[in-house]
């Protein structure tokens, strides 16, 4: 899941949910090594536009990202002051706003996270670049999953795995 890859260090990164790790295939050697343990049952990653990794945690209900000094900075956990269920996809725009899902599916058991009960609506959430604020831009959906962007970062499309049909959102 959630494979993202990194052109200034070739190489691919993408995480083992249940087994609670990320790996790494180095382009250089073709070789496949262990980059995170634990991961906190990470699912979706992606890069921003300063080579940061972004990570989407089921196991600990929040987005990370690992600064270049080995810090993980927290930038959304909770919602209205509930914690979020389970963010799992995430994708960034050029001008540095941070786009995830947030569906709950690594909080239905224990074998992709932890479960819990979903205290919020199932939604699809943007991270402001400047101020970390986190603004709800939709809930209409069932079970917003996989999102990417048009090639023109004009619309955002996202996967609804748990309605009747997948939709896209403008972006604003």
């Amino acid at each position: 899941e959630g494979c993202a890859w990194n052109g200034v260090g070739r190489y691919l990164v993408w995480s083992d949910i249940p087994n609670n790790r990320q790996l790494r295939w180095l382009d250089e050697d073709g070789h496949v090594s262990v980059f995170r343990n634990p991961a906190n049952h990470s699912n979706g990653n992606t890069f921003d536009f300063a080579g940061r990794q972004l990570s989407c945690e089921h196991g600990l209900r929040r987005v990370v990202r690992y600064e270049p000094d080995g810090r993980v900075t927290v930038l959304a956990d909770q919602w209205n002051g509930k914690p979020l269920n389970a963010p799992n996809d995430i994708v960034v725009h050029p001008d540095g706003g941070i786009w995830f899902t947030d569906p709950g599916y690594g909080s239905m058991m224990n074998y992709e996270g932890n479960r819990g009960e979903l205290q919020i609506k199932e939604a699809i959430y943007r991270i402001d670049p400047k101020t970390l604020k986190l603004d709800l831009v939709s809930d209409e959906g069932f079970k917003p999953n996989g999102l990417c962007f048009s090639p023109d970062y004009k619309r955002l499309y996202v996967a609804d795995t748990g309605g009747p049909s997948p939709y896209g959102i403008d972006v604003y």
